[in-house]
C-alpha cells in the first residue's frame, strides 16, 4: 500500500487547484443547457465541470496512490458499492468536485472543491480550495487548521468563541426534514441572531472555522460533502457530532450532524433546536 505522508497535502492542494484551472473555471458561467442535468430532484444537479474535475482529480490520485480507495461524487451515482468501503480502507480519498452545484449552475460564485484524507476508518486530512479566491483551507489531523495562499504563506484559522444562541449565527438545512420536524427546526433557528444559507458547504464550513459563524445542521450526509469540513472544524478548536451525541466517521450516511463552537454549545443548540 502506497503510504500517505503530511508532505502529499501540498500535491493534493496543488492538484485541486489544477483541476478547478482546467475543468471548472472555464465553464462557469459558460455552460450551456446540455451541460446540466438533473439528478434527484430540480435543486440536485451535476454538470459538465463536476464530471470532468472528478475525472481529472481521480486520474491523478490513482496514479500516484494505485492502491487506495478513491470515492467522488459523480463516481457514487454511477457505483454506489464504493461508500461502505470507507469504514476499513487502510488509505481512501473522497472528492466532491464542485460542492454548490447548483451555485455554480446558476452562476453564483459560491462553490469550492474539496478532498478528505481516510486512512483506516479516520478522516486524517481535509482540503476545500476556493476557485474564485485562489486559496485554500486546510485541515490535518493533530496540526491545526490554516489559509493557503497562493503564494505559499499561511494563516491559521480559529473557530468562534462560544456564546448563548440568542448570539450566535447558523444554518439549518431543514428542508431535508419532514413534517413536524421541519416546521419546528424552521421556527427554533429564529432563537438565533442571524441565519446563513450558502447552498454550499465548502463555504459553511469556511465561515465557520475561521470563526465568522457558530453553528450548522446538516440532515443529509454524504462523505464527500462533510469530511474534509469536519476535519478542518475540528482542527481549528471546533466540535461537532450526529445528532444522537455520537462520533460522525466516514461510514456514516444518516443521523444528521450539528456542528459546534464547543461541546457546551453543542448540547445548548441540541436543546434549543430540537425543542418542542
Amino acid at each position: 500500500m502506497t503510504t500517505f505522508r503530511d508532505a502529499d497535502i501540498d500535491w493534493l492542494a496543488d492538484l485541486l487547484a489544477r483541476a478547478a484551472t482546467a475543468e471548472i473555471m472555464p465553464r462557469f458561467r459558460r455552460l450551456s443547457p446540455d451541460d446540466i442535468r438533473q439528478k434527484t430532484s430540480a435543486a440536485d444537479l451535476v454538470t459538465e465541470a463536476d464530471e470532468r474535475a472528478e475525472l481529472m482529480i481521480t486520474a491523478e490520485l490513482k496514479q500516484k496512490f494505485p492502491d487506495a480507495l478513491i470515492v467522488g461524487e459523480e463516481a457514487h451515482e454511477r457505483d454506489n458499492s464504493l461508500l461502505p468501503g470507507l469504514s476499513d480502507a487502510e488509505l481512501a480519498f473522497v472528492i466532491d468536485p464542485v460542492d454548490g452545484t447548483f451555485n455554480f449552475a446558476s452562476g453564483v460564485p459560491l462553490f469550492g472543491v474539496m478532498l478528505a484524507v481516510v486512512a483506516n476508518g479516520e478522516t486524517v486530512a481535509g482540503l476545500i480550495h476556493d476557485p474564485l479566491g485562489r486559496d485554500w483551507l486546510i485541515g490535518a489531523k493533530g496540526a491545526g487548521s490554516h489559509v493557503r495562499s497562493t503564494d505559499g504563506s499561511q494563516a491559521p484559522v480559529r473557530v468562534a468563541a462560544p456564546a448563548p444562541i440568542s448570539q450566535m449565527t447558523g444554518a439549518v438545512s431543514w428542508h431535508y426534514l419532514k413534517e413536524p420536524m421541519r416546521s419546528r427546526m424552521a421556527k427554533n433557528q429564529a432563537k438565533s441572531l442571524a441565519q446563513f444559507g450558502y447552498r454550499c458547504a465548502a463555504h459553511e464550513y469556511r465561515l465557520l472555522a475561521s470563526g465568522f459563524g457558530h453553528f450548522v445542521v446538516y440532515n443529509k450526509l454524504m462523505p464527500w460533502d462533510h469530511l474534509a469540513g469536519v476535519l478542518i472544524h475540528q482542527e481549528a478548536g471546533g466540535y461537532s457530532a450526529r445528532i444522537d451525541g455520537s462520533s460522525y466517521m466516514p461510514g456514516h450516511v444518516d443521523g444528521g450532524l450539528l456542528v459546534a463552537p464547543d461541546r457546551d454549545s453543542w448540547r445548548e443548540l441540541r436543546e434549543e433546536l430540537w425543542a418542542e
